[in-house]
């Protein structure tokens, strides 16, 4: 777990009292599921050390009021995050001392929303001293005593405008669709002397999202990067060279651990993530807290990693080969990959990639993708410009021809007709291909059938490798399959193009003569 601790210095000090006025009101609220149902809340250790007392703790020296106005709370599912919110959000609207508070629960949708005021709800109810200070409703709770409420929000952001917000509680904020209704309702609290949104939520796969923003920013705070005295930080996950399937990483990441999660309940949903490729990201994610780069992993990636052997282009020379190209934008990144049948029946790979040079520092910055190691160590090639040059894609492959026997090279018809005709007036055979379901899904179910084989060869190549780890696949009702780049965050150029390259040689391989392989022996 790592969160802001206490530490008082000349602008902040420790109100102790005000920290334990927050878990006495827990006190008073009852749990409303599972084998605690009915039972007082008492709050966890880790919840009042870690959040509880920094958070409400920690006051300004000039005026007394919450150091916090902003606090980002990132754990796994099963550790009491529902509960915690509806608590916390019962005391912002009925002892933090607001007159005229307005508590809202917001999330991506109404009904995620209505999970956290639903539990508060049956909290208050099961209180009779509290319950009779307050009017109940079905999608609001009102104070008469200090004219406050808590209502459920929906997602519209554009309704939101004119709310006056002293409590916010945002539930799983990874599923936001956009910044809009975070933005508006952080705009809400203006006019409040110590307000505070609370965001809770797990990790989630999308890295052009609010919630990795913030996840982000969270994440600076805590190690030292940023100075914002008024946003509070905590993050309890797995890091990412931990072993997913160890319960010592189990408990790393669950700070409720064998008390709001069973080590059986890991162990039984771990097994399941082991059969089932694509539930290894949602493991990893919802229980690991892991920040991972799809939704649904396709491709394990640690059976990638198993076919990472040696690659010598110098002893491919010569050899038949099959290349796909796959140019996405000019602004992007553009891939080329060989792909070499071997009379073993395994699959040798030589990548390339390109990417303007120009804008490459700032995407390096952007992306938190390491580029520039990645040109510098001459995975990728950067052309200079703002754009890629197409002619340095060209040359290259004119080069690859003189070294290799490339038979045939598959294209995506986009954005490629200048380059594939000069490729053809070289003298390569150039093919059309189709990224729909017919052309791309045999190729793609060879592809992982020839990884889980440890038929596949790529020589470990990072940049390959990192885009392997964002394949997101579409399937369609029939079975078939085909990369999504939509859904794929990051970039997988460089896996389109060895799939189409994988369909040019599987088609031709029964047709490879050895003599193209070696040539003719003389004796």
């Amino acid at each position: 777990m790592r969160y802001l601790d206490i530490k008082e210095d000349k602008e902040h000090f420790y109100d102790a009292e005000a920290a334990e006025r927050v878990i006495k009101f827990f006190r008073l609220l009852r749990h409303t599921k599972g084998e605690w149902a009915g039972q007082p809340f008492e709050l966890l250790d880790w919840q009042k050390e870690c959040i509880i007392k920094p958070l409400f703790g920690m006051k300004r020296r000039k005026d007394g009021r919450r150091k916090y106005r902003i606090a980002y709370i990132e754990i796994p599912r099963k550790n009491g995050k529902s509960t915690l919110s509806s608590g916390l959000a019962l005391y912002l609207l009925m002892a933090d001392g607001e007159f005229g508070a307005e508590i809202y629960s917001a999330a991506g949708d109404r009904e995620q929303a209505s999970i956290v005021f639903n539990d508060a709800k049956i909290m208050l109810e099961s209180n009779p001293d509290l319950s009779k200070r307050a009017e109940i409703y079905k999608r609001a709770i009102y104070i008469p005593a200090t004219n406050s409420t808590y209502k459920v929000l929906s997602a519209e952001a554009y309704t939101k405008h004119g709310l006056n917000a002293h409590g916010i509680i945002f539930d799983e904020l990874h599923v936001q669709p956009n910044r809009e209704l975070w933005d508006t309702l952080a705009t809400s609290i203006g006019a409040r002397k110590q307000p505070l949104i609370i965001a809770i939520t797990t990790a989630g796969y999308d890295r052009n999202s609010i919630c990795w923003e913030q996840h982000e920013y969270a994440d600076k705070i805590l190690r030292g990067i940023v100075n914002d005295p008024s946003y509070f930080a905590f993050i309890a996950a797995a890091d990412e060279e931990d072993d997913w399937t160890s319960p010592e990483t189990w408990a790393k990441a669950n700070p409720g651990y064998r008390t709001t999660i069973s080590e059986d309940y890991l162990r039984n949903e771990c097994e399941k993530a082991k059969q089932i490729p694509a539930y290894q990201n949602t493991f990893r994610r919802l229980h690991l807290n892991q920040w991972t780069s799809q939704d649904e992993r396709w491709l394990d990636i640690k059976a990638w990693d198993a076919c990472a052997g040696v690659i010598d282009p110098e002893e491919l020379k010569g050899r038949v080969c099959y290349g796909g190209l796959d140019l996405a934008s000019t602004t992007d990144i553009a891939a080329f990959v060989l792909v070499f049948p071997m009379k073993d029946g395994t699959y040798h790979i030589l990548p390339y990639f390109w990417i303007p040079g120009e804008n490459m520092r700032d995407r390096v910055l952007r992306d938190r993708v390491p580029y520039d190691a990645w040109v510098r160590d001459g995975y990728i090639e950067a052309t200079p410009g703002n754009v890629i040059d197409y002619r340095y894609i060209r040359n290259k492959i004119e080069e690859l021809y003189q070294n290799y026997n490339i038979k045939e090279i598959a294209f995506d018809r986009w954005g490629a007709v200048q380059l594939t005709q000069e490729l053809q007036d070289a003298g390569l055979t150039v093919i059309p291909m189709g990224q729909g379901y017919a052309s791309m899904s045999p190729p793609t179910k060879e592809l992982l059938n020839l990884v889980l084989a440890k038929k596949l060869n790529h020589g470990g190549n990072p940049v390959l490798r990192w885009m392997a780890d964002n394949l997101v696949v579409k399937q369609d009702p029939a079975g078939n399959i085909k990369p999504d780049k939509a859904k794929s965050t990051e970039k997988i150029d460089g896996m389109v193009a060895l799939i189409m390259a994988i369909d040019r040689a599987t088609r031709n391989q029964d047709d490879t003569s050895v003599y193209e392989e070696r040539g003719l022996l003389t004796l």
